[in-house]
């Protein structure tokens, strides 16, 4: 069985997109490469991807747009933008649909081969790592399901997108402590910076609409210091 993570290329740029698919497949990645959205959302219909790289400006569908779709029809699967539009708002727009990391253009392949591996390895932790990892966790009224992305309440179930499931890990394996902003940042995001910030904030306001329904549990904020998830018993 291939073992290799697989990527999904999303570049329409013809020189770009080889130089960076074929750069990815010297370092050992099984490797995709879409030169539009249709054959990308047909590529999602037909295969699993552990990562996919969304340039922001295709020729047919605007990249944010794409990542909506991908959201919905592929809630599991993490992206990321690697564009050229640099400004804050788009920025935060990505982040706020849920990406995990946003790259700009010119990008050294070296460092979105080294990115790619750190975002991986997080979201697909060892065999021996998964072993150790408790699957099912209770928390107040809602079942957990982390390995399969799943918050139930009742009969409802909420399919959380990859870093909204490895967020809402993170606050409950510190359950009633404080999970400082910097802690947060560096382990998930990678870096600690204001844009990350940003993103993480939306994705607190995320986990806390998702968490409404027991009163019991809050996600509460301490002022320029970070989070705690607490879970009245």
């Amino acid at each position: 069985m291939d073992k290799r993570n697989k990527i999904l290329l999303v570049e329409d740029d013809e020189s770009l997109g080889y130089l960076l698919s074929e750069y990815l497949k010297i370092k050992d990645f099984d490797v995709s490469w879409a030169k539009n959205g249709e054959i990308a959302l047909k590529n999602l219909e037909n295969h699993n991807f552990h990562l996919v790289v969304l340039d922001v400006m295709l020729p047919d569908i605007d990249g944010f747009n794409l990542a909506k779709k991908i959201k919905i029809e592929n809630p599991k699967t993490p992206f990321i933008f690697l564009t050229a539009r640099s400004l804050k708002v788009d920025v935060l727009k990505g982040f706020s649909l849920g990406a995990m990391d946003y790259l700009k253009k010119p990008i050294d392949e070296e460092e979105l081969v080294t990115r790619i591996e750190v975002l991986i390895s997080r979201l697909h932790p060892s065999d021996i790592e998964q072993d150790l990892q408790k699957e099912i966790h209770q928390i107040g009224a809602y079942v957990f399901d982390s390995k399969n992305q799943k918050l139930i309440f009742e009969n409802e179930e909420t399919v959380l997108t990859a870093r909204e499931n490895e967020l809402l890990l993170y606050l409950l394996k510190n359950r009633n402590q404080l999970c400082a902003h910097k802690d947060i940042l560096d382990l998930l995001w990678g870096k600690n910076d204001y844009f990350n910030r940003k993103s993480l904030n939306v994705f607190i306001s995320r986990l806390r609409k998702y968490l409404k329904s027991d009163p019991t549990i809050k996600i509460r904020n301490l002022h320029k210091k970070g989070f705690v998830l607490r879970v009245e018993d």
